[in-house]
């Protein structure tokens, strides 16, 4: 239940008060335990101390996200820095990072947009520590790094939708209450950062990652992928509710990562998309306006009885119509105005969290 005072609090900070002992978020927020700032309301100001890291140096990046290293011409993108509105991000310090999660278990768990957000925590975390000793291990669908000096291990689980696909004599079944396939081990985790939506839209035999839907005894070809979305969404937040010991466990979920495929939504005329794009939005509103389904994740995350810190990227990415690897996606087919460029945009989602943790 949120109270008149903590509803003056955005709901990624009412969430998380429970991860303090179940004070109110606006005494949390008073007495400094948790953060009184709204760091997802801002702009983007140019930094020239940017970017964090030289992604030349790290070795963790996938093709499809190393726009430089692929012909990007362009590096203004990497110097903006997220300015929010009544407050500053702490600089990141990799090494108090290490050291505060020192003997843990992070894993991202969700689509392509979790793997984006995994390989730009890994490079600002071996900038930090370039000498230090590192183990890379990939069994389809985990992946993991560990900074062995420290006992910590970043971990990516792919699971697209979060819950269950079943390979039948019919084919490939998207259950939209069925979350067993792989929750066991997400539970060996301290730390869970959690993702999805874009698979969502997916059509075609060949990027549709299934070909029935089951909703709860019935099975359909097809059914409106938002509401699709929001009943797989909320039985992966019953999962959380009835199997997350939130006395030993921290969980995130990273809020909608947009895309920029029509410039009319960022107020530009004609057919453009993200290409040659080179400046972020300016300002700190987004023509396109809020998207449905970051409403449908508020309105999930609200019904929880456990405490889940959303991470509300949106509105800093949607701003962000230059920061996507377009053409520059290594062998990535087409254009890219989904992802994002390493260095780039998704180590400001890693600054937050870093603030968050700390």
């Amino acid at each position: 239940m949120v109270t008149k005072a903590t509803a003056l609090f955005p709901l990624h900070l009412v969430l998380f008060a429970a991860f303090l002992g179940g004070r109110s978020s606006a005494t949390a927020a008073s007495n400094g335990s948790a953060p009184s700032c709204d760091f997802f309301h801002g702009s983007w100001v140019f930094d020239d101390s940017y970017p964090l890291y030289d992604s030349v140096a790290c070795p963790f990046i996938d093709p499809q996200f190393d726009c430089l290293k692929y012909g990007r011409p362009d590096k203004l993108y990497i110097k903006y820095r997220w300015q929010p509105t009544a407050c500053q991000l702490p600089r990141f310090d990799g090494k108090e990072f290490l050291r505060r999660l020192t003997r843990k278990k992070v894993m991202f768990v969700g689509d392509s947009l979790s793997y984006n957000q995994w390989e730009s925590l890994l490079c600002m975390l071996h900038a930090s520590v370039p000498g230090g000793k590192t183990t890379y291990k990939q069994r389809d669908p985990l992946s993991s790094v560990s900074f062995e000096d420290y006992s910590l291990t970043l971990m990516y689980y792919r699971a697209p939708y979060l819950v269950d696909i079943v390979t039948e004599p019919t084919g490939r079944i998207l259950k939209l209450d069925s979350i067993s396939n792989s929750s066991s081990l997400w539970l060996t985790a301290d730390l869970l950062i959690f993702n999805t939506w874009h698979w969502w839209l997916h059509k075609g035999t060949v990027s549709q990652g299934w070909d029935y839907i089951q909703d709860g005894n019935k099975i359909v070809r097809d059914m409106d992928r938002l509401e699709a979305f929001s009943k797989g969404l909320t039985s992966w937040a019953k999962w959380v509710d009835s199997k997350v010991d939130i006395n030993t466990k921290k969980v995130f979920f990273q809020g909608i990562s947009p895309n920029h495929y029509l410039a009319k939504e960022w107020g530009e005329p004609g057919e453009k998309d993200c290409r040659k794009q080179m400046q972020p939005v300016l300002g700190s509103t987004y023509p396109g306006g809020v998207p449905p389904e970051q409403e449908v994740v508020k309105r999930v995350l609200s019904n929880m009885s456990k405490p889940v810190y959303l991470l509300d990227i949106t509105l800093l990415s949607q701003l962000r119509k230059d920061a996507h690897p377009s053409a520059y996606s290594g062998d990535h087919p087409g254009m890219d105005c989904s992802h994002w460029c390493i260095a780039g945009l998704p180590d400001t989602w890693n600054l937050i969290l870093y603030a968050v943790l700390r």
